[in-house]
């Protein structure tokens, strides 16, 4: 059997399938029941000219039949036979290899039978009885032919029409499924071009049927992994280069150092330690990255759930200071586009900052707006005023030096660069009451 290879095609058959199996059945009752129906007819046909022909006949003394004479009777004579007993007493124009099926009849009481000889004829024996004694037997014929024809025309054309219903069916099924599946294509070939060329596209959530919604969910999924991996190797291959190239450059200088001049032995004993170094450096470094290549982990680089990071940096600060630390998350797991070590680097200047100025209490809140994550850190502090909203990020810049914290004034500038380089960002919120800092960073 060939099976279609599309989606479409073994919809549009599994419709066509159901309805067939439902036309099938349907015809194959509509056959039967007017078969039968036909079959009821021609005895009801048979049964009224019996009943008409024994109103012409009268009971005389002994039992005697004497048929009367009814002008015009052609047609009422038509295969009919009267009996007095076993006796034929009249024969219409009646089938002569019809007349052992109705002398069989004769005398047996009210019966249906189909002819032995001939499949296509019904005989009916109607009683003629005198006080409940049957004294004669009228059997009436009919050939089952027009009915058959009928019938045989109604089921060439139930078959006929259940041929073009399921084509019908076919057809429309086919350009439903089409065009029901029309949005997912599109939305595929959006996704494959912007995994392509801009991953910080998505999907979003705009109104669709219920299904296309879950598949946008999951296209903006892979997207936020995609988008996660992409950044990570970004970061990785920067902090790599840079690490690198302390050790490269060094080398280098001592090598076009060596090559120029001469040296005392206590000099080349230096240079080829700081050469070695220098290598061993760099090889610590590789060794790290294939490490990290032939890591086996299956879970996506640069991604992280946000609610067990932010939990673990609220239970390391709860434990050295005095405000009370509330922590809410929208979802669980709420996954961010970033790795472990960059959410805590990012979070942790912001939360040291909303402790440092919170009279009793901080706040932390975690949720997803379209592709972005937002992280809400606030506190019931003395806040910021308008101009010193921005001046924050300032680095170095401090609202009060002489409140005697510790802070360099460091870490929000900090924080603000690390989350914008992953394609975020950190800002004030003026709420009136206290400071509010959000975290935005990409979801993952």
């Amino acid at each position: 059997m060939i099976r279609p290879t599309t989606l479409r095609g073994r919809l549009a058959l599994i419709g066509v399938l159901t309805v067939a199996a439902w036309v099938a059945v349907l015809t194959v009752a509509f056959n039967v029941g007017l078969t039968n129906r036909l079959h009821s007819q021609a005895d009801d046909v048979l049964r009224a000219r019996a009943e008409a022909t024994a109103a012409t006949v009268d009971v005389g003394p002994g039992d005697r039949l004497d048929v009367r004479e009814v002008p015009n009777d052609t047609a009422l004579d038509t295969g009919i036979w009267i009996y007095e007993g076993h006796r034929l007493v009249e024969r219409g124009d009646s089938p002569g290899v019809l007349r052992d099926d109705a002398d069989a009849l004769a005398g047996r009481g009210e019966r249906f039978r189909d002819a032995r000889h001939n499949t296509s004829a019904r005989l009916y024996a109607l009683p003629v009885r005198v006080a409940r004694r049957q004294v004669g037997t009228i059997v009436a014929a009919t050939s089952f032919d027009p009915y058959q024809r009928t019938a045989r025309l109604a089921l060439a054309g139930s078959i006929a029409l259940a041929a073009l219903l399921l084509v019908g069916v076919y057809v429309m099924a086919r350009m439903t499924v089409t065009r029901a599946l029309a949005p997912v294509d599109r939305m595929a070939g959006q996704a494959a071009e912007w995994s392509a060329h801009d991953t910080t596209q998505r999907f979003g959530t705009a109104s669709r049927p219920d299904e296309l919604a879950a598949l946008a969910a999951s296209l903006d999924g892979l997207l936020d992994r995609l988008s996660a991996v992409l950044r990570h190797e970004r970061q990785l291959s920067a902090e790599l280069s840079h690490e690198l190239r302390t050790p490269l450059a060094h080398i280098a200088a001592e090598t076009e150092l060596l090559i120029d001049r001469e040296r005392s032995a206590d000099e080349l004993a230096r240079a080829h330690g700081a050469i070695r170094d220098s290598a061993d450096r760099m090889r610590r470094i590789i060794e790290t990255l294939l490490l990290a290549a032939r890591s086996d982990t299956v879970d996506a680089p640069g991604r992280c759930a946000v609610d067990e990071v932010l939990a673990s940096v609220v239970a390391r600060r709860q434990t050295t200071c005095e405000a009370s630390l509330s922590l809410s998350t929208e979802q669980s797991p709420l996954y961010c586009g970033v790795g472990t070590d960059v959410l805590e680097r990012i979070v942790s200047p912001v939360l040291d900052n909303a402790v440092r100025y919170a009279s009793g209490q901080v706040r932390l809140s975690a949720r997803r707006r379209e592709d972005l994550l937002e992280i809400e850190v606030g506190d019931d502090g003395p806040g910021l005023g308008g101009a010193d909203a921005e001046l924050a990020f300032t680095p170095g810049w401090r609202g009060d030096p002489a409140d005697m914290h510790d802070g360099a004034g460091l870490g929000l500038p900090l924080a603000r660069r690390l989350a914008r380089s992953v394609g975020g960002d950190v800002v004030n919120l003026s709420t009136g009451h206290g400071a509010t800092f959000l975290i935005l960073l990409p979801t993952g």
